[in-house]
């Protein structure tokens, strides 16, 4: 969050009418916006300024929001809201894969674009698990009171959905969930953004995500964390 309290969004859509009522819309309803109208300006802006969210449209000329989205996960820890023309699952499930938290297909209410946004600040500013929690696998051990995950004594980089993920298997270790009870507690739509999810935390806590000891499916229920250690 950036001194003044307000979040900083940054909206990247090559359409300019959009754009326009989209930051008219959201800075009057709580947020400092700013806006590029492709991937080349938007990493011109990024170079001078922080930002707490991102509003990213998937087709636009030039580098897509897509690889855009890939990139910038790759390198920091930023919310990621893709909007889309296209509601097909497969599309959405690609922008899950590339890093983004959270999709909208357009047309949309502005409102709902409101609500989805204030939902990933909540999440990047939900509180901390007792501090001396902590779990341990294999040669992982997650901090859930840094919210920081280390694989043998290195740090590794989480997304703020893996981070919420993480803390909520560190507090009901041993405890099945279900798809549907994840979406909820994590505010996603689909049950197949879980298993994106899932996927993308194995490869960096397991040594064979595809045989996976600590983050286990239950078949057909969900999800169980059982690690070596809770302290």
């Amino acid at each position: 969050m950036n001194g003044s309290g307000t979040p900083h969004l940054l909206v990247v859509d090559d359409d300019q009418r959009l754009r326009s009522l989209l930051q008219r819309y959201l800075a009057g309803n709580g947020f400092r916006v700013t806006v590029a109208a492709d991937a080349a300006q938007a990493r011109l802006v990024m170079r001078g300024m922080e930002f707490d969210g991102l509003v990213l449209d998937v087709m636009m000329p030039g580098e897509s929001g897509l690889d855009l989205a890939a990139d910038l996960r790759a390198r920091r820890d930023i919310p990621i809201l893709m909007l889309t023309a296209r509601g097909e699952a497969e599309d959405r499930i690609a922008g899950l894969e590339r890093g983004a938290d959270d999709y909208l297909a357009k047309p949309f209410e502005p409102r709902e674009l409101m609500l989805r946004l204030n939902a990933l600040m909540r999440r990047t500013r939900m509180g901390q698990p007792p501090a001396n929690r902590e779990i341990r696998m294999g040669v992982c051990v997650f901090d859930a009171g840094r919210m920081e995950l280390r694989r043998a004594g290195k740090p590794v980089k989480l997304t703020g959905a893996e981070q919420q993920l993480l803390k909520l298997f560190a507090a009901n270790a041993g405890r099945t969930f279900t798809r549907a009870a994840l979406c909820e507690k994590l505010n996603l739509r689909i049950e197949r953004s879980v298993d994106v999810q899932i996927t993308r935390l194995r490869r960096k806590i397991e040594d064979d995500p595809k045989l996976p000891l600590y983050i286990q499916t239950v078949r057909g229920t969900g999800y169980v964390l059982v690690p070596d250690r809770v302290r």
